[in-house]
């Protein structure tokens, strides 16, 4: 007879809990052998490859017109202003149509949107004008989708697969960002931005056939209140709980300093000083340190998912200080890293957090108000960052942002119910599973 595996004592980050568990593969929950999740995964994969080129071609196609730093800022506010006046819609649609069939649609008209805009560059007939314009398609096209991608993980496995499900979900696609943005610097340089957005437009729609093979069956049809009314039930249900509505708070602000500092400053500080290829590597580094965090977090599973979390996030603060304080490449690619390390982490605590304690005929609106809530301020941040820069100086708005979002991450572990939240059991998912 073959000895039994040994049990294995596995204990969380700062020794707050012990675990017994077995080594053996087989009793490892493998949210893979789901048939619908691995469409999930493919699809969100294949089309955030292509996402990732975009804004390193969108900045140098904007800088190539003969735009400035403000200009570049207001063609990204765009994007991001419809984006978060869509989203919360998407977060009632998202709650009340079959999810998959949203984002097969909205990745289908990105696909066409995004090919228009690469024909008008690659043809010489592209203005900051008409950029703004299919920025603020694609703005809305994301934010009907974004809520119910989210949300639908949770129906595609098993209430055990979902904590490695959230971990494998958010290494894939960041995995293929890391790629993207490696390979957007270098394909900009060669063949110019239109073809980088090209590719893009293929990804979404390879995207959008993936998504259609997804065959999670809907919710149970139930008694729908008015839009504003279902908006309402949204945010009570934010409201009840204390970590969510506080760390959307400090979301805000994060994304308030730091948006501009990567959609309009880094292009042009990294790209001025070592060249266009340098801001891709400098992006690829970001989505390096994503995947280095994703691969902790399959070992790693703290029992306080905040506490440890939040800690971690701190360490965003290195890439600013960075892009400031550097004179090598090769401190802001370490920066770059680091940063991204601690964003994937508390990134993936952050979701399994709502995963697990919220309903799940909830759960499309609560992750509509939490992207809602983390990027409101954004346009604003972007549209400011080059008028604030050249008031007060490059490096030392870098130094302020790298400041302002390293402490407000620390300053958020004085809430009880940040340092007090724990693993737990997640609402039993309602569908039957394919292999």
């Amino acid at each position: 007879m073959l000895p039994l595996p040994r049990p294995r004592r596995n204990r969380c980050f700062a020794g707050e809990y012990l675990v017994s568990e077995v080594s053996s593969s087989h009793d490892r929950p493998l949210p893979l052998r789901s048939r619908d999740f691995r469409y999930l995964v493919g699809g969100v994969t294949v089309s955030g490859l292509g996402s990732a080129m975009t804004p390193v071609a969108l900045a140098f196609a904007v800088l190539h017109l003969g735009g400035s730093a403000t200009q570049l800022g207001l063609v990204v506010a765009a994007f991001a202003t419809a984006e978060v006046l869509t989203m919360l819609y998407g977060g009632v649609l998202g709650d009340r149509l079959p999810r998959q069939l949203l984002m097969q649609g909205s990745s289908a008209a990105t696909a066409v949107s995004q090919a228009a805009c690469a024909v008008v560059l690659i043809t010489g007939h592209g203005s900051l004008w008409l950029l703004s314009g299919i920025g603020i398609v694609n703005g809305c096209l994301g934010a009907i989708a974004q809520p119910a991608s989210n949300a639908l993980t949770r129906s595609t496995v098993t209430a055990e697969q979902l904590p490695r499900a959230v971990v494998l979900r958010s290494l894939a696609t960041q995995t293929a960002f890391a790629v993207g943005f490696a390979v957007a610097g270098v394909v900009v340089a060669v063949a110019g931005p239109g073809w980088a957005i090209a590719a893009d437009a293929a990804t979404y729609a390879v995207a959008a056939g993936l998504f259609a093979m997804i065959r999670t069956p809907a919710a149970a049809p139930a008694h729908r209140e008015r839009l504003r009314a279902e908006l309402a039930e949204g945010a009570r249900e934010v409201f009840r709980h204390a970590w969510l509505w506080l760390l959307i708070g400090q979301a805000l602000l994060y994304h308030l300093c730091y948006g501009g500092v990567q959609g309009v400053l880094g292009p042009i500080v990294v790209g001025d000083a070592w060249g266009e290829e340098a801001w891709g590597w400098a992006l690829a580094a970001l989505m390096a340190g994503f995947v280095a965090g994703g691969l902790v977090a399959l070992r790693w599973r703290p029992y306080h998912l905040l506490r440890r979390g939040v800690l971690l996030l701190s360490l965003t603060a290195a890439f600013p200080l960075a892009m400031a304080l550097a004179g090598d490449l090769r401190w802001v690619l370490a920066g770059a890293f680091v940063h991204g390390v601690g964003l994937q982490l508390f990134s993936v605590n952050w979701d399994l957090a709502i995963q697990q304690n919220i309903r799940e005929d909830m759960l499309a609106r609560v992750y509509s108000f939490d992207l809602v809530g983390s990027f409101v301020c954004r346009p604003l941040g972007l549209a400011l960052t080059g008028p604030v820069a050249l008031l007060v100086g490059t490096r030392t708005w870098l130094i302020v942002v790298a400041a302002v979002i390293g402490l407000s991450s620390l300053a958020a572990l004085g809430a009880p119910s940040v340092r007090q939240l724990t693993r737990g059991r997640p609402y039993a998912a309602p569908h039957a599973f394919s292999s």
